[in-house]
This record gives structure tokens, sequence and C-alpha cells, in this order.
């Protein structure tokens, strides 16, 4: 199968390159599936799991890439719950190759049926940026009707996302982000937007939630903001300053079959639109990962054409 690789941790984005690889093995309790379409994290040739497996052997060539949508080709032994045939979307496992290939083997328990009526382009954006949303919000800060919500980065993938489901439950939300993405946080339903180019952090307020996505100076700032009995959660580090009478949470997101079931019914009934940015073949995967080659919204690699 052809499969967009990585072979030299030093080399980065240059040492990528499409290659031919084996068909994947479908262990106990995975399926194969046949990738339409892939999401990948920028970032994500600098983490240990996508140059060694679990118990720390280097697995290069590896396939990069940890969202997909698909449909199942081959079950492994013992596996339930999904079927030959069936659309399904989620997340690859972190340690093993990824979704930028024409087949990926995954746990099956790492997956969601997908509804017909969802494009494989679209929920290929859905799973890393929906579940981190869902988690932090709802999981860690267990927001709810009539609280106050700042969105950090509010136009991202997890931003954007967060935002429509916060406005959803009834918070009141505040987005930040730079002075282009003002319009777009407004049709995202922020109630407020704070502009990081030319406004001071600290105007704000007092909110029942922060949501980081950037860490750094803007997540220490960011503390002083939680009032009492908030929470203050953050996917870019741990915190090292904390609310004063409130809590912390640094967190990596986790897979979920139920939490993707939600989102996609959510997308399905047009309650929550994930943002797909360009939309580039599997031939052109590098260019996607290069920093200066960024568009708005989430990139996704389109390795197979058709909607079955």
């Amino acid at each position: 199968m052809q499969a967009m690789a990585v072979s030299e941790r030093e080399a980065g984005i240059k040492g990528m390159s499409l290659m031919e690889l084996p068909y994947p093995h479908a262990a106990e309790n995975d399926v194969v599936v046949r990738v339409h379409a892939a999401g990948f994290t920028p970032g994500e040739l600098d983490w240990p799991g996508t140059w060694t497996d679990r118990a720390g052997r280097d697995r290069t060539p590896s396939v990069p890439g940890h969202e997909l949508s698909g449909v199942v080709v081959e079950l492994g032994y013992g596996t339930t719950g999904l079927t030959v045939g069936q659309r399904v979307f989620g997340l690859a496992d972190w340690t093993r190759n990824g979704s930028l290939a024409e087949y990926t083997a995954v746990e099956a328990r790492n997956l969601a049926p997908l509804p017909a009526d969802i494009d494989h382009v679209v929920a290929a954006a859905l799973p890393i940026s929906g579940l981190t949303a869902w988690q932090g919000l709802f999981t860690h800060a267990r927001l709810a009707t009539g609280q106050s919500v700042l969105i950090h980065g509010v136009a991202g993938g997890v931003g954007s996302i967060a935002a429509q489901l916060a406005h959803e439950v009834g918070a009141f939300v505040i987005g930040t982000g730079r002075t282009a993405d003002r319009d777009q946080a407004f049709a995202l339903g922020v109630d407020s937007f704070l502009d990081l180019e030319t406004e001071k952090l600290e105007d704000a307020g007092e909110v029942d939630v922060v949501f980081d996505v950037i860490g750094g100076d803007i997540l220490a700032r960011s503390a002083a903001l939680v009032r009492d009995g908030g929470t203050l959660v953050t996917i870019a580090a741990p915190p090292e300053v904390l609310p004063r009478n409130g809590n912390a949470v640094f967190f990596v997101v986790e897979p979920d079959r139920s939490q993707l079931i939600d989102l996609a019914t959510r997308v399905r009934d047009g309650r929550l639109t994930p943002i797909v940015g360009a939309v580039r073949p599997l031939a052109e995967a590098v260019a996607a990962f290069a920093p200066d080659k960024r568009t708005p919204g989430k990139t996704i690699i389109q390795v197979a054409e058709g909607t079955r």
C-alpha cells in the first residue's frame, strides 16, 4: 500500500516521503480501515510515539496522522461492535502507524460508526479537536448552563468546536484570538471576543472556566481569571501558575466511542460544524506539514475518493 512515512527523526518533514509499505496486520480486537480522509497534528513529528512503540523500540519508517475516516475492510480476532463494510471515524493509536496511508490497523474501541450523511472529509476533522473540546469542557471543567467560559484560540480547530459546544449548553462564551478572527468567532456563537493583539487579557474579567490551547504567558496570566471554585483547563503544558482558589487540569485527549457518537450526531443535526481548511491528496502531505503552508481551519488529507 502507499503511505506517507517518516524515517529519520532529525530530518523532520525533510525525512517524510510517499513510499510503499506492507498492508497492516489486524491484531486482536483491531480492525483494518481503508482510509478515505485523514487529519494530523503539525507538531506530532516531535512526539516520542511517532518514532517508538510502547516498549520504546524504534518503529521507523513510521506513518504519522491520528485522525481518520474510512471503511472497515477486515476484523482482527475477537473484534466486536464493528462490521466489514461499515463507515467509521476516530483515532489511530499513538504508538502505531497512523492514518496517512491507504490502510491502517486501529483498535476497534477507538472508532465510532459514521452516519451515511456525513462526508469523510468532515469526519476526519472531528476526532482530536472534537474530543479535546468535549473532554476539556465537560469531563474536566464540568461546564454547565449559566456558567462563563473563556476559550483561547477560539478560531482554531479545538477552540472553534469548544465555542459551539459551550454555546449549545447555555454558557456565556468569551473567545480570544487575533483581529482577523473576530467575525468567525461571533459566527461560532461567542458572546464576547477579546482581541489579544489590541486588548489586555485581564479585561476579560473573572470566569468559571478557562480553556487554554496556547500555553506560555497566556496560560500563566489566565490563572488569575478563574473565579473561586472555577477551573483552568489546558492541553498546552502543565500550568506553573495556579488559580488562587480554583482547580487546574492539564490533559491529553483520549479516545471515546460514546463521545464520538455524540459529536457525530451534532454534526448530522447541523448543531456542530468542524472548520475544514485545505484538502490535499496524500502525495501533498509533506507540504501540508510545512509551517509556512498553514491555512485557516483543519487541513485534511484525502486518501481515497468516494463516500463508501
